[in-house]
């Protein structure tokens, strides 16, 4: 297991502190929460950029069309 250093400011730490009371975490859980997060933010956006890419080689009909 990796141990990592961070350093925050004195405003970071207490919106940290804050979190951690809120939540009832400890903070290296809230770190860990908040990475795994961002990392699946990341491939929400991959995988609707994907999407994209093959939705306007798509044909749509309506829903008339599709009960004809």
């Amino acid at each position: 297991m990796a141990v990592v250093s961070v350093r925050l400011n004195n405003e970071e730490e207490k919106i940290l502190t804050y979190l951690s009371e809120y939540f009832h975490e400890d903070k290296s859980t809230l770190l860990r929460k908040s990475l795994y997060e961002m990392y699946e933010d990341i491939q929400d956006i991959k995988f609707i950029e994907a999407y994209r890419e093959t939705a306007s080689n798509r044909k749509y009909i309506s829903g008339d069309e599709l009960l004809d």
